[in-house]
């Protein structure tokens, strides 16, 4: 499982979330952001505002991934995960480079761009399963973005569960918990 941290948060604080997964035989990586943060505006910016950060961090998650191939790891026994800012790199990385990963895990996050991005990504997400997890009322996440973000993965084929926690904080609860273990069960099974 690839796990990229929120703005700010150093990627220790995603390796703690793992821990709360209670799988111990899953290999977790959290690779770091230059200054803990993956770009540096807002995520619903003009796409040049971030540029060349976002382009910089979507090469990381690609790196990671090369050497989780190189380690012998299939596609689909690997997991995204992410929160926040993370969350975003990971949908829009999933969305940009679609391939049969084990699972998709946005958690407080959504497509990157501003409104009226053009959503149309070649490639499938067949199969892919897909949690989507947010708060109605985040401060940072516009719930219209997590919608918008469910139905383009989903028009990419991908299986996607999304779940809307009414006045949660920005943070991750315990049902989203749940359901990011049922999904590393169901990867880790299909040895």
């Amino acid at each position: 499982m690839v796990l990229l941290h929120g703005r700010g948060a150093p990627p220790e604080d995603m390796l703690g979330l793992a821990g709360e997964l209670g799988k111990p035989d899953v290999a977790y990586l959290a690779p770091q952001a230059d200054g803990f943060t993956w770009y540096p505006d807002t995520f619903l910016a003009p796409l040049d505002r971030n540029e060349p950060w976002l382009s910089a961090a979507l090469a990381a998650v690609e790196r990671v991934l090369g050497e989780v191939a190189r380690a012998g790891v299939p596609t689909e026994r690997t997991l995204l995960l992410g929160f926040s800012q993370g969350a975003c790199l990971t949908t829009e990385f999933a969305a940009r480079n679609p391939r049969p990963y084990g699972g998709v895990v946005g958690l407080t996050g959504g497509l990157i761009g501003p409104p009226g991005t053009p959503r149309d990504y070649p490639g499938s997400l067949a199969g892919v399963p897909v949690f989507l997890g947010c708060s109605d009322v985040d401060p940072h996440i516009p719930l219209e973005r997590v919608d918008e973000t469910a139905e383009v993965l989903g028009r990419m084929g991908a299986g996607v569960d999304k779940r809307i926690y009414p006045g949660l904080p920005h943070t991750v609860n315990r049902d989203e918990l749940d359901a990011v273990r049922e999904l590393v069960r169901a990867a880790a099974d299909q040895a």
